[in-house]
């Protein structure tokens, strides 16, 4: 069973991540805190009421595919139709094209429901937020006139094509080819992998962003050009016409999501009427596809970050719900004869403990993510604008890494309270590990989002965008000092600390590159995203606590006790990760490919 948790989301808004600041600030139009906390208890609602229900069923059935065509599990359709209605699909989307316009934030909260009810479905929708913002902001009036109010209703869903065999993450091996048609479109020759949603039958049309060269592109990255091909040729009032040359030769069998049909995706292999080659019609221009992509990747990249979080909260749900009722041995301290409830036991409170600071660290990242995004749109000073794109650039590495990867750790753990039952299919905690995992990997593996958080976005003017922040974190630490709150136990110091050793690393990581020392920056990459990810999770948590010290209730007392739980127990984590990233690239260095294959 999935509950929302609203006030706690609407909380990390407004008092954490820094709405209050943008609602004062008059930045995001007509919005405002009232109507946020209505949209989340809506939107919390249907998670609990549609789409929660489904994601078990769809768990066990799986997508299927026969002959080129996908069916989606029992249920889904229905869903994803009642989700449409409620006009979930057009959040962001621009009015213009039958959009609401409400902010990225918002998109991103409600995201954490959707992902949380049931991840293999919010992937799917990720993937549509994310072409629309691409269309919206590189195709030609043309192209958005047709597809974005189809897109923005949800009538069709959009895919991301990226990734070849022998590609991977390399994005400059790809072979998949253009060829100008002479008419103002384009022909597609190639294979797609690992293709999220690249067939289903919730819609009747599918529109696919894809990447591919043009025969005369120069080589590498710089030769990519970004096209969009639909499953049917709309006709001129929009409604679906000619079945156009993409087919699916198949979909994975993989260890979760199994709901989420990752397709392999055919361009030009003769499947459809008339001359081979799929029909795409050129986005931005041609050569400078990867740039287009990267509007689509960034905005990806943030919401793979809140499915960890999704994720997270379901695990630390459904571990706290098993605590409380299996019993089991005595706890310290307990009278009579019966057995303790194991959420009584110290061991299982400091799981306990833990998955809800990761949980509440990792909403924070994003929600803050998500904010600077949109003040880096709104904000009516360049300078400002700046300021808080550069914040953004600076925390969408850590959103996706930290944040998936405490998915994977919280659902870990909420599988290690269930004990053995944990491993048993039919408590669903197996389904939230399984689930869960490939979010490290993709929309760019951690590790890439280690290496470009080193080498493009600390960085950033100097090294003065990660050192402001910083500061600001500090201002945090020292507030919390300020407070001389005993309830806050060492979380001042800790949090201090911890902001010592980022800071140190961080220096140590611009100087190495500065003196050409690549290699041994890379070696530190992931141990300082992570160490990033602990200090600014810290101070959110902290944050959090000292709004609600005036506070008595329960929501209040338990913020102030993770914050101190996850300051005490987590944050002295930095201290080895500094020492991992300052002192750890000459043994990892010295461990050569022959070595290790020996």
């Amino acid at each position: 069973m999935y509950r929302a948790p609203v006030a706690e989301m609407a909380f990390t808004l407004n008092k954490v991540a820094g709405l209050s600041e943008g609602l004062r600030d008059g930045l995001f139009g007509d919005t405002d805190a009232e109507t946020v906390e209505a949209v989340l208890e809506e939107a919390g609602r249907f998670a609990e009421a549609v789409l929660a229900p489904v994601d078990v069923a769809g768990d066990r059935a799986g997508a299927a595919w026969r002959d080129g065509a996908v069916t989606m599990p029992p249920g889904w359709r229905d869903a994803y139709r009642r989700w449409c209605e409620g006009g979930w699909s057009s959040v962001t989307a621009s009015p213009e094209h039958g959009g609401q316009g409400l902010p990225t934030f918002v998109s991103v909260a409600t995201q954490e429901m959707w992902n949380a009810a049931s991840i293999a479905y919010g992937v799917g929708v990720t993937l549509t937020l994310g072409a629309i913002e691409a269309i919206e902001a590189h195709a030609s009036d043309t192209l958005k006139a047709l597809y974005l109010p189809k897109l923005a209703s949800g009538e069709w869903t959009g895919t991301m094509n990226l990734t070849e065999p022998q590609a991977g993450s390399d994005l400059g091996a790809l072979r998949s080819r253009a060829e100008r048609a002479g008419d103002g479109t384009y022909r597609i020759f190639g294979q797609k992998i690992f293709i999220t949603y690249g067939e289903h039958d919730l819609t009747d049309n599918i529109v696919h962003l894809v990447l591919a060269r043009l025969p005369d592109a120069p080589p590498g990255t710089r030769g990519i050009s970004l096209f969009l091909v639909p499953k049917f040729i709309p006709l001129a009032d929009g409604t679906p016409g000619a079945r156009n040359d993409v087919h699916c030769a198949g979909i994975e069998e993989k260890m979760g999501l199994h709901a989420s049909p990752t397709c392999t995706m055919i361009y030009g292999g003769g499947h459809a009427e008339g001359e081979p080659g799929a029909v795409g019609w050129l986005v931005g221009e041609e050569n400078r596809g990867l740039a287009c992509m990267f509007t689509m990747m960034n905005n990806a990249r943030l919401m793979v970050g809140i499915e960890g979080v999704g994720v997270a909260e379901r695990a630390l749900q459904k571990a706290t719900a098993y605590a409380m009722e299996r019993r089991q041995g005595r706890a310290p301290g307990a009278s009579g004869g019966e057995m303790s409830p194991i959420i009584a036991h110290p061991d299982v409170r400091r799981m306990l403990l833990s998955m809800r600071g990761m949980t509440g660290a990792s909403r924070a990242i994003c929600y803050a993510c998500a904010i600077a995004i949109d003040r880096a749109r709104t904000e009516a000073d360049a300078e400002r604008r700046a300021f808080w794109q550069e914040r953004a650039n600076l925390l969408t590495p850590v959103a996706k890494a930290f944040s998936t990867d405490a998915g994977v750790d919280v659902a870990s753990l909420g599988l290690q309270v269930h004990g053995g039952m944990g491993y048993i299919e039919e408590t669903g905690a197996a389904q939230l590990y399984r689930d869960a995992r490939i979010a490290p990997i993709y929309e760019g593996t951690n590790g890439i989002q280690a290496i470009d958080l080193v080498t493009r976005k600390i960085p950033q003017g100097g090294g003065e965008a990660v050192r402001g922040y910083i500061r600001e974190l500090r201002d945090v630490a020292e507030e919390a000092r300020a407070s001389n709150r005993a309830e806050l136990g060492r979380t001042a110091e800790r949090l201090g600390a911890a902001l010592d050793d980022l800071e140190a690393a961080t220096d140590h990581l611009l100087q190495l590159q500065a003196d050409g020392r690549t290699a041994e920056a890379l070696a530190g990459a992931t141990p300082y995203l992570r160490l990033f990810g602990l200090a600014a999770g810290t101070a959110y948590l902290a944050r959090g606590a000292l709004a609600s010290l005036s506070g008595e209730g329960r929501a209040e007392r338990l913020r102030v006790a993770v914050a101190r739980a996850f300051a005490e127990r987590h944050a002295p984590e930095t201290a080895a990760l500094r020492a991992a990233v300052v002192d750890g690239a000459d043994a990892l260095l010295a461990a050569t490919p022959d070595l290790l294959v020996g």
